[in-house]
């Protein structure tokens, strides 16, 4: 199924990601997965893809600064519960976001389940940029979100 997800920087400093999830524990807002990278990665990745098909945003100097600068952030790629409520939270507190839609699928809880999941999407011609996943116990489904190329294309696959 099609969610939004919510990307953003946050201070890679002890405290932080504590702050963000009291902010939406507070609001009842549940955080059903959640992944934490290195943001110069994704910064990275954001160079070549401005230099590929986007105009330049920034001068060459605030995009040296920038990759300098984003090994003191983390990437924070989040589903919740509440996602219009989260937006609107996330903007009153002044951080810095973005949303995008990705396939989020429960899948069994056993050996096997993910490769037949993205098995479907290389047989369908769908690549994955990335994928991360949440387990509650083992008796539960896990939710797997998956970030494709095609969004479109990989939605029908799994439209069941």
């Amino acid at each position: 199924m099609v969610r939004t997800e919510i990307s953003l920087f946050l201070k890679n400093a002890p405290g932080e990601l504590g702050k963000l999830s009291s902010l939406f524990g507070t609001e009842g807002i549940n955080i059903d997965a959640l992944m934490i990278q290195d943001a110069s990665g994704y910064v990275q990745e954001l160079f070549k893809a401005r230099g590929k098909s986007l105009k330049r945003i920034a001068s060459v100097a605030s995009y040296n600064s920038m990759r300098k600068d984003s090994a003191e952030f983390a990437l924070i790629r989040l589903l919740v519960s509440q996602t219009d409520k989260a937006i609107d939270l996330l903007s009153k507190h002044d951080y810095l976001f973005d949303i995008m839609p990705v396939i989020a699928i429960d899948l069994e809880n056993r050996p096997g389940a993910l490769a037949e999941a993205t098995t479907r999407f290389g047989e369908e011609g769908v690549n994955i940029n990335y994928v991360y996943g949440s387990v509650s116990s083992s008796d539960e489904k896990c939710l797997f979100v998956f970030s494709p190329e095609d969004i479109e294309l990989a939605s029908k696959i799994f439209a069941e």
